[in-house]
């Protein structure tokens, strides 16, 4: 079946009918839901994130050309499942950032810089983003960020060390940063 489904979506990709690919890859936490584009993962969906909504809102803001198809995928769920054994500390995906924009893209791209294993605070990211008083913007940036994993928002914490929120709940956060040597077990 998912043969035929890939070379549906080939075959749509060779006639400039395929936009947003996706497929799901397994986690620690549950399925993720992933999403490309020709330039690069547009979308990780996480657990307790509704997919059906992630889609329609792909269809609305990227194009309405969405195919499910896993082999445009494969990398991002190759690398995402080396990070999840601790084996991987540097994603090397391409990117699409058009989800976001502005401030948000802007903050977005300093938490990618982030390395593994570090932390920065909302404040020095919203600093790295080009304005040290929009620290709320960082954050909601954090909250709004359509590549979390990949684009590590887990890795930024509250000025105090405190752990802030996170999209996929809290306990996903602490073990992501657990995995990463960040906090003792």
């Amino acid at each position: 079946m998912s043969i035929a489904i890939d070379r549906l979506a080939e075959r749509a990709a060779a006639e400039g009918l395929l936009d947003v690919a996706y497929t799901t890859a397994d986690s620690p936490f549950g399925p993720l839901l992933l999403a490309t584009t020709p330039r690069g993962l547009v979308r990780v969906g996480l657990p307790n994130q509704d997919a059906e909504e992630l889609l329609v809102d792909l269809a609305a803001r990227v194009s309405p050309r969405v195919l499910e198809a896993t082999a445009p995928l494969d990398e991002a769920r190759r690398e995402l499942d080396l990070y999840f054994e601790g084996k991987l500390t540097d994603f090397e995906l391409p990117l699409d950032w058009q989800l976001s924009r502005d401030f948000r893209r802007r903050a977005l791209r300093a938490i990618a810089r982030i390395p593994y294993g570090q932390t920065r605070s909302y404040t020095q990211i919203a600093t790295s983003a080009g304005n040290e008083r929009a620290v709320r913007a960082a954050g909601t940036a954090c909250g709004t960020n359509p590549i979390p994993v990949v684009v590590p928002c887990h890795r930024v914490l509250r000025s105090g060390g405190g752990l802030g929120g996170y999209g996929g709940g809290l306990p996903m956060k602490e073990s992501l940063l657990r995995l990463e040597g960040v906090l003792d077990d």
